[in-house]
């Protein structure tokens, strides 16, 4: 099969979807886009300065591994968040952004079979898309696995026939996740862990909204992994400081992991990867090692939680997330609902199922809307209760 045969029956990407969805629609009020995942809290007030301190450094090559010391910064967060201590030299990676390193990870670590057979990529639907397109560029199967309410919005990848886990070669799973806002407890990671060890796949943690939580900071892939004294090859973890720092356009993120694992993807990397200026680098470093403006952002998005449970008080089928900055709202229909609220009150919101896939059992996002609560908490109010009004009332 050629690379364009393999991505034929791929959806159009979600955001694409939905100006094709509203185009005929002129919206009823000021535009309030709560589509896109994009933080819009305050960023550290040290970042420009770091960056003019480091200007220069565009004139070099920057280090295609990361610098000593963002890896030393990045090792030295590890163990303060998660209490693992991690190599800086040989366990983790800076990357361009997670999505890099969510595709990237499994080009190299994703064998060309398993058992004699085509190897099997587990996907949660719904998803980040990227996690099916890497699959499919690797020619390996992917599997959509429902993570709907009655599995708490997290899959049950336990619940697969035996014979399709000896297959698996990775496990995508996503922690707090997207759309759903549901968190991975130890329990869950133990269960994982024991099943990746049983058949012999790895696990990669997607774990970029780490630090937005409603009480308490979400558990870690490694964290259990290390506890349970794991296989360290067993676990790779993705982070971003998009989410945790509200520096979406920095595209720093991390990967880490065994030493094996890290050492194919560096090697993925000096040939194919675009590693992060050095100016970046250096401003990534100062970013990992302060925890002052996470704490403030977290803090805010904690009064959203709040806000957002006092507006859909008594809405039928209501949750707030666990974590992340999403609400993950049940409607009749997602595309129908879109339209009704754009129309009706000018709030733009996403339509579930192009976040998700149909895998012969219908699609697990269809009668839901993905909401980003990631403006100030006087705009994230505004759009809530105009999107309460307009379809639960």
């Amino acid at each position: 099969m050629t690379f364009p045969e393999r991505f034929a029956d791929l959806p159009e990407y979600a955001f694409p979807r939905l100006r094709t969805l509203l185009a005929d629609i002129e919206p009823g009020g000021d535009v309030i886009d709560m589509t896109i995942g994009e933080p819009r809290h305050a960023m550290p007030d040290f970042v420009a300065e770091v960056l003019a301190d480091n200007v220069s450094g565009f004139a070099k090559y920057p280090p295609n591994d990361g610098t000593p010391e963002l890896r030393a910064a990045i090792s030295n967060w590890v163990a303060r968040r998660y209490d693992v201590r991690i190599d800086p030299e040989t366990q983790v990676m800076a990357l361009n952004g997670t999505r890099e390193g969510l595709f990237g990870a499994a080009i190299a670590l994703c064998p060309e079979q398993k058992h004699g057979r085509a190897p099997v990529v587990l996907v949660p639907n719904p998803f980040y898309q990227v996690y099916a397109v890497a699959a499919l560029s690797v020619a390996a199967e992917p599997v959509y696995v429902p993570a709907a309410a009655e599995t708490g919005f997290l899959p049950d990848y336990a619940a697969l026939p035996p014979e399709l886990l000896d297959r698996v070669a990775i496990a995508y799973v996503c922690s707090p996740s997207n759309p759903q806002g549901a968190v991975a407890d130890r329990a869950y990671w133990m269960r994982l862990l024991d099943l990746a060890e049983r058949h012999d796949f790895r696990i990669f943690a997607d774990e970029c909204y780490s630090e937005i939580y409603r009480d308490t900071p979400p558990v870690g892939a490694l964290q259990v992994a290390s506890d349970r004294g794991a296989d360290p090859e067993r676990v790779v973890i993705f982070h971003s400081l998009s989410k945790r720092s509200n520096l979406p356009g920095l595209r720093s993120g991390f990967v880490a992991g065994g030493p094996t694992s890290l050492a194919r993807i560096r090697q993925l990397r000096a040939y194919a990867g675009a590693p992060l200026p050095l100016p970046l680098q250096r401003v990534a470093e100062r970013v990992w090692a302060d925890e002052t403006h996470v704490a403030a952002s977290l803090e805010l998005y904690q009064e959203k939680y709040r806000l957002a449970d006092r507006i859909f008080e008594g809405v039928p089928g209501y949750a707030g997330p666990e974590g992340g900055f999403f609400l993950w709202l049940p409607v009749e229909d997602g595309e129908a609902a879109a339209r009704k609220l754009y129309g009706a009150s000018g709030v733009r919101v996403l339509p579930g199922a192009y976040l998700g896939r149909d895998a012969g059992d219908g699609n697990p996002g269809a009668g839901f809307i993905r909401v980003a609560m990631v403006a100030d908490l006087d705009e994230v109010r505004r759009g809530l209760t105009r999107l309460r009004d307009g379809l639960f009332k």
